[in-house]
């Protein structure tokens, strides 16, 4: 094994890229189950994935704090139902030290290229400090971490400031700025109320209008934050209350007819906190709400009725040295550009880093759109596996939950591996095809395929390779264990 520094022998039985909730899930469970042959590249200096790169004013989870957090790592120090993000990061740095498995990590490894050498039955690993081999390759980078930003004309002479939300300048000073905000998703709507006093003006660049229900945020209280920490069983049953009512919502996604309920929920919403008729109507979707993510928030709405801001709904075409241009000829003339356009999800990366078998590269396997078995095997990959791959997206409950689902299948199948002394395994095509076509099958008649809008569940061929089609508790069944039967194993 490597040394802290990077030095001494470089094979390791198995290789993680990533220490987000994925790369350094497995990680913890690895060091669990006593295996400790393996290593991690991080390409940053801490851990924590998205939570570490994101760290924009306002910035927290929409998820509930004890279902989004390891079941096996319980953390009964969260102040409030939803947590910020500087808690959920100060989580998984807890995780990391708890764990044991900082000692694994490689810091500052930038994994420039991944090549299967079938002469050795490794995986060849080329980092920005040098070579590594492994006999199983995990790509744990997830789908939220490379920034997005679109290809405006003029963008490169704008004279301001330009910055992404995932890649917040902190030292920046929008006191009596000019801002434009291109981009109304997750991002957007949490930094928006959080800048909005302090800009002289705001315009916020809108596309298609998010669906927007209350936040129904609260702080914990003493006695509930003694009773997670002392009551056995406490914090366990909370996170299992807030599993299956978060699993109901699956019955109304793939019935488009009954969301509407929650429909107009977010139609109430809207009317109570936007009383000007004109911008109510222009923050409106016109599509079936669950088409796109479903975002929750207090105060986004009270903060688009100021005086300083302004929605502009005919979209993007041009930047100028000190101004943007809408699709209407209007121009606007700002100091700072902050992109809130989200991340390479259906175009990852990593397709153009990762070559398989006789040199296939993940781009070529995946020219007709992203797929896998499982979210986690690909053909023609011998030995890797995914996480948070193809169709294991969620519009209504944890990622965490199809993380620990897949760690227990990677875990499974290594067991199994080498009880067989089985040295390599590959998803058989067919098996791979026939699941894809089961899974787009069940997507067809859902509201993330019929919803009416554009999102980015669907690649550019309009195949949802990005969603789970049904609930939680199927993909858990189905990744419970490893099915040899699927693999060619040699």
């Amino acid at each position: 094994m490597l040394n802290n520094r990077g030095t001494g022998e470089r094979h390791s039985r198995v290789a993680i890229i990533g220490t987000g909730f994925a790369g350094l899930g497995l990680a913890m469970r690895l060091r669990q189950a006593g295996e400790h042959d393996f290593v991690v590249f991080e390409r940053a200096d801490e851990v924590g994935g998205t939570w570490r790169d994101n760290t924009y004013p306002g910035c927290a989870c929409d998820v509930p704090s004890n279902l989004y957090s390891f079941s096996f790592a319980p953390n009964p120090d969260w102040s409030r139902s939803f947590s910020p993000q500087p808690e959920i990061l100060d989580y998984l740095r807890r995780c990391a030290d708890d764990f044991g498995v900082r000692p694994h990590i490689r810091f500052g490894h930038d994994v420039q290229a991944s090549r299967w050498d079938d002469e050795i039955s490794r995986w060849r690993i080329e980092t920005s400090h040098g070579e590594y081999t492994a006999q199983f390759l995990v790509a744990g980078m997830g789908p939220l971490s490379e920034p997005s930003i679109p290809e405006l004309p003029g963008l490169t002479t704008f004279e301001g400031t330009v910055f992404h939300s995932a890649r917040w300048d902190h030292g920046h000073d929008f006191t009596g700025e000019r801002v434009a905000v291109i981009g109304t998703g997750a991002s957007a709507i949490q930094f928006v109320p959080q800048i909005q006093p302090q800009v002289r003006e705001l315009h916020l660049f809108q596309r298609t209008p998010p669906w927007v229900v209350p936040r129904t945020d609260r702080r914990f209280s003493a006695r509930q934050r003694w009773a997670m920490r002392r009551v056995p069983g406490f914090q366990r049953a909370l996170r299992a209350a807030i599993y299956w009512s978060r699993e109901t919502f699956v019955w109304a996604f793939l019935r488009p007819r009954v969301i509407r309920r929650l429909q107009a929920l977010a139609l109430r919403h809207i009317h109570h906190q936007v009383p000007d008729p004109d911008l109510r109507a222009r923050l409106t979707p016109d599509y079936t709400i669950g088409c796109k993510r479903i975002l929750i928030s207090n105060d986004y709405y009270p903060s688009l009725s100021q005086p300083n801001v302004s929605v502009v709904t005919s979209g993007v075409v041009e930047v100028r040295a000190h101004a943007v241009v809408a699709a209407d000829g209007t121009e606007r003339e700002v100091d700072t550009i902050i992109f809130g356009t989200g991340f390479h999800v259906t175009d990852k990366p990593e397709m153009t880093r990762i070559w398989g078998r006789g040199g296939l590269s993940l781009k070529e396997a995946w020219r007709d759109g992203m797929s896998a078995y499982l979210g986690s095997t690909i053909a023609g990959f011998p030995n890797l596996f995914m996480l948070i791959g193809p169709n294991t997206g969620l519009g209504h409950t944890s990622m965490v939950v199809m993380i620990e689902a897949q760690i227990t299948y990677v875990l499974d199948c290594l067991r199994k591996m080498a009880a067989q002394g089985a040295s390599t395994a590959e998803i058989r095509p067919e098996v791979q095809a026939t699941y894809n076509r089961e899974i787009q099958s069940q997507l067809v008649d859902s509201v993330w395929n019929q919803g009416g809008c554009q999102s980015w569940y669907l690649d550019d061929h309009g195949r949802n390779t990005t969603v789970w089609p049904t609930y939680t508790w199927r993909f858990r069944r189905r990744t419970r264990r490893f099915d040899p039967d699927a693999y060619v194993l040699s």
